[in-house]
């Protein structure tokens, strides 16, 4: 890994394609102009409402319009681009799937979704996302020019065998676009941002969208960028906003060589534990 700059962007989703993909651009524009930044990050389902219904019609082919405005995007400005994520369709089936582009402008990463959001919490939220999303069945690492990246999204982050399984194919760094909701959001968000990076000793950032009072879904927002120390690079609250960090692999070397939890795994006695 080496040395780079990382953003989030926060945006505001709104019942409009065009509208979210105009936003994104700007963000991105922006971040790159004030922040220098090299990687930039969208939240979940960016381009368009996080429910069943506006998922069936915002779904689009691998390199439908979104994915193409971000390859042109990423190749004009030179940076790379974690997009999020959008519903992608493929056949008869939709994936919640995330593109990162390089500066060349080629897709370098396609992770869908691996844990879908099926959950009914007594006076919280009530959501099937199986209902209309097909899992996807592979774990998403890849090198960038910085180094190498794991993505996820959202869910999937509350598994740590998943997280463990990108370090040990060896991410410096996770990337996690979510939408995490106002009930779950105060509850576990922070708490497991901070715990995924230091468990696995890596640059650990999630991407929310910002809180849409007026959609069906009111995501938690407070977007966060951890090191492997847990230490809080970068984070906002609810609303839109852009936020970057510095991200140092000297800083990764000295957690690692300092608490070297990785080298400390007992791989003999974990096979023993009945699945």
């Amino acid at each position: 890994m080496k040395p780079f700059t990382l953003s989030i962007c926060q945006m505001m989703v709104v019942d409009s394609k065009e509208a979210n993909l105009n936003k994104a651009e700007q963000m991105i524009r922006q971040a790159v102009s004030e922040a220098g930044a090299n990687v930039v990050v969208l939240p979940e389902i960016f381009n368009g409402p996080y429910s069943i219904e506006a998922m069936k019609e915002t779904a689009e082919p691998e390199n439908g319009t979104s994915s193409q405005r971000l390859a042109a995007l990423a190749k004009e400005l030179g940076i790379v681009i974690i997009g999020g994520s959008i519903a992608e369709a493929e056949g008869d089936q939709i994936f919640n799937t995330s593109y990162t582009f390089d500066e060349k402008g080629d897709c370098i990463g396609r992770h869908r979704k691996m844990h879908l959001f099926d959950v009914d919490i007594p006076d919280g939220i009530s959501f099937q996302e199986s209902s209309i999303v097909a899992p996807g069945n592979d774990i998403t690492v890849f090198d960038t020019s910085y180094g190498r990246f794991g993505v996820a999204i959202c869910y999937d982050m509350r598994f740590p065998e998943l997280m463990r399984l990108m370090v040990l194919e060896g991410a410096e760094m996770i990337v996690v676009p979510a939408a995490f909701n106002t009930t779950t959001g105060p509850a576990h968000w922070h708490e497991t941002i901070k715990m995924r990076a230091v468990d696995n000793q890596v640059y650990f950032a999630a991407a929310a969208p910002a809180r849409n009072m007026d959609s069906t879904y009111h995501a938690y927002g407070f977007s966060k960028i951890v090191d492997p120390w847990g230490t809080v690079l970068a984070e906002t609250d609810e609303t839109e906003h852009i936020i970057s960090a510095h991200i140092s692999p000297e800083r990764q070397e000295a957690v690692r060589q300092q608490l070297p939890l990785l080298k400390h795994r007992r791989q003999d006695m974990y096979q023993l534990i009945k699945k």
